[in-house]
């Protein structure tokens, strides 16, 4: 698959090797945020699809299945929260982390603290950008590894 499109059917990838790879689905309006992501994921032995823009990340978890989602918190057509919202109501098993980079203009008033609400709204995790590489593959790893006995069962229950 190519960067910047999002297959419509699922792909089976059974004579590239890469399968057994966990998958990560990347949910960003920004391309140059999806592409340093996917570029780095995949260095690290991680299968990556790619959603630009939150209706094309919500028909992505229709057809394929996924280890683990990053989701931008702002994005155009999804409103605020509406994003971390609707990704953890659709796939609750799915881990979540939540980024963004969203500025404020004022440095002297309060600054709402939206990485905290993501959380209560069903991320695992949270990363405010710009992140380093480091940080995104912890909050990835930490995420797997709590998640991972949930995701065994879950694919033990679809198989019977």
């Amino acid at each position: 698959m190519s960067h910047g499109s999002m297959i419509e059917l699922p792909k089976r990838e059974a004579q590239t090797g890469r399968e057994d790879l966990r998958h990560i689905l990347v949910v960003d309006d920004d391309p140059m945020v999806c592409m340093a992501i996917e570029i780095y994921l995949q260095r690290n032995n991680f299968r990556v699809s790619i959603a630009e823009g939150g209706e094309a990340g919500l028909r992505a978890l229709a057809y394929e299945q996924f280890d683990l989602m990053i989701i931008d918190i702002f994005m155009p057509h999804m409103r605020g929260f509406e994003s971390i919202r609707t990704f953890h109501e659709r796939a609750p098993a799915i881990p979540l982390i939540a980024m963004s980079g969203y500025a404020f203009a004022n440095l002297n008033s309060p600054e709402p603290d939206f990485l905290r609400m993501a959380l209560e709204l069903g991320a695992e995790r949270c990363l405010r950008k710009p992140f380093t590489p480091h940080a995104l593959l912890a909050a990835i790893n930490d995420c797997l590894a709590e998640h991972r006995p949930d995701a065994e069962i879950a694919s033990v229950t679809q198989l019977g």
